[in-house]
């Protein structure tokens, strides 16, 4: 995992033409490239500066939206639906598979770095609830069996395999 640099995020930056009214796409971009999941608070600060926003509406932007995190986590953000519909079709009973799978507790990242369990609010699958998502992929109709599945394509970076098995 490399580190990121100051270079990088300049060149993130200039991609957008250092436009303020970019911040989001800016700051998508260096967690994307940060090889840590995140944006780290020299790179926040940075932004700030170069883009010319305050630093508390760039931590406004980064606390509101469940995309960013400021602290490291996994290649694989496992994000477990927590709603109410989700809690009704066995939720709960998912976590311990995705727990038992992973060897992590939810908020944890495992060792390897590769996984990270965070619950998320709605992602509107109901009807396959309760769900999953992995990025930008919702997976539903989970089985214990389907969760070790995941786990293993997410702990091997097989992202093909991992597609397969998408219900969207």
């Amino acid at each position: 995992m490399l580190d990121l640099s100051k270079n990088q995020v300049i060149e993130i930056m200039e991609r957008y033409q250092n436009d303020p009214q970019q911040l989001i796409a800016v700051l998508l971009d260096i967690q994307a490239a940060s090889g840590k999941n995140c944006v780290e608070k020299q790179w926040a600060e940075l932004a700030s500066e170069v883009l010319k926003v305050p630093l508390s509406k760039i931590y406004d932007v980064l606390t509101f939206y469940a995309m960013f995190s400021t602290t490291p986590r996994g290649e694989f953000v496992v994000e477990i639906c927590g709603s109410t519909p989700c809690c009704f079709t066995r939720a709960e009973e998912l976590v311990k598979w995705f727990e038992a799978a992973s060897g992590v507790k939810m908020g944890e990242t495992t060792a390897d770095g590769k996984i990270t369990l965070i619950y998320t609010s709605c992602v509107g699958m109901c009807e396959i609830g309760p769900v999953v998502k992995i990025g930008n992929d919702v997976f539903g109709n989970l089985s214990e069996e389907k969760v070790k599945t995941l786990v293993k394509c997410c702990r091997q970076g097989n992202r093909q395999e991992l597609l397969s098995l998408c219900q969207n």
